[in-house]
């Protein structure tokens, strides 16, 4: 298959009216010019993006309906705004939840499920004081159950959200060494813990000013220290909700570059036309692009990929070839499969979008199979 679009942004360079040959769903070649016989389309064609936040969507949480079909409908609910890859998020939730979760993702990184990269446990480890909407029923120490879940070696890309003054060093240690990437969010952790938590292995921060103790003049707390932090991985959710844009364009100043990635936290209404859903006990409701419980505390999001980069472009006043990569080849960079995915290269999957000057996505494609067309 060859397809030609106005432009073709390879990860480095927008390239005008070039190909890009795909065979057996893989990236065989890029030709500097259109092809005779290539599929023309207007519009960019990009890298599709990759989300390590990921909730719900469809119609459907993850928490609530934890099976490979809910992963079908995730996927399938993103593709349309760009996503080719995630990571399914379980919320705090109970033990026997966190169990299902594995075993249905272990279930679909078995049977190669297009766009499951593993699994991102947002919790139970967390900070009550810093939980947000998380239950706090379930909020507690790592017990065995939860160190047995995360040292399987059938999840794929293992990531669990933290709060470091509520686990062990020697708990973090466990689990940087059975390969789960780290991240500090839902914490209020003073800065100097924080580092230590780095210094142990912890590589990413969770949506960057949501959720963590803020920086101020004599404790430069979880915010500091992540935006002090050359190597460690910071989301953030660009809906104009979760951070004001000017706080977003000063941490991207301030920031190691391609170390800021776009991440959505979106929950069940991405692709569906859900205004309310039942969350633990509680009610959230969409109002327009945000998604809030009945005292106004946001509830993850109602944000989709294209339009964060969108966001990106025309609220942090960010070049578009930055916007892009900080949602496909970054977050590839920080998940570790940058070899394989996040930019057009040869030899890469054929994970594609196209979208048009107004941000719609009008194609998908997942190893070279199209997933979504408008």
């Amino acid at each position: 298959m060859l397809i030609t679009a106005d432009n073709i942004f390879d990860g480095e360079n927008l390239l005008p009216s070039a190909t890009v040959e795909i065979i057996d769903g893989k990236i065989a070649a890029i030709h500097q010019q259109p092809v005779a016989d290539a599929i023309r389309l207007p519009g960019t064609l990009s890298a599709g993006f990759i989300d390590y936040h990921v909730n719900g969507g469809g119609g459907k949480l993850f928490n609530f309906e934890p099976s490979v079909q809910t992963l079908t409908t995730m996927i399938n609910a993103h593709a349309k705004y760009g996503t080719t890859a995630l990571l399914p998020t379980l919320i705090t939730d109970s033990a026997e939840v966190m169990t299902q979760v594995a075993e249905a993702v272990a279930s679909a990184v078995e049977s190669k499920e297009p766009g499951i990269l593993g699994v991102h446990f947002e919790g139970p480890h967390l900070s009550l004081p810093k939980k947000g909407v998380h239950e706090a029923n379930f909020v507690r120490p790592i017990g065995d159950t939860e160190r047995a879940i995360f040292q399987r070696k059938d999840l794929g890309i293992k990531l669990v959200t933290l709060a470091p003054e509520n686990v062990t060093d020697e708990d973090i240690q466990l689990l940087v060494n059975s390969g789960v990437k780290v991240s500090i969010g839902h914490s209020n952790a003073s800065y100097e813990r924080a580092k230590q938590a780095e210094e142990l292995g912890a590589s990413g921060y969770t949506h960057l000013f949501n959720a963590m103790s803020p920086f101020t003049s004599r404790e430069p707390g979880v915010l500091g220290a992540a935006l002090e932090s050359e190597n460690a991985y910071c989301g953030i959710i660009l809906d104009g909700h979760h951070m004001h844009y000017a706080s977003a364009k000063i941490a991207h100043q301030v920031k190691a570059k391609g170390k800021m990635l776009i991440v959505t936290d979106a929950m069940s209404t991405i692709g569906s036309d859900q205004d309310s859903f039942e969350f633990f006990g509680l009610t959230v409701k969409r109002d327009g692009d945000k998604l809030t419980t009945a005292d106004g505390t946001l509830a993850g999001s109602a944000l989709d990929m294209i339009t964060a980069v969108k966001n990106a472009v025309c609220e942090m006043d960010l070049p578009l070839s930055e916007a892009l990569n900080m949602a496909s080849l970054y977050p590839a960079q920080y998940l570790g499969v940058d070899d394989i995915m996040g930019s057009i290269t040869v030899g890469k999957q054929a994970d594609l979008i196209v979208f048009n000057d107004d941000y719609q996505v009008t194609h998908t494609w997942i190893a070279g199979e199209l997933v979504h067309q408008k």
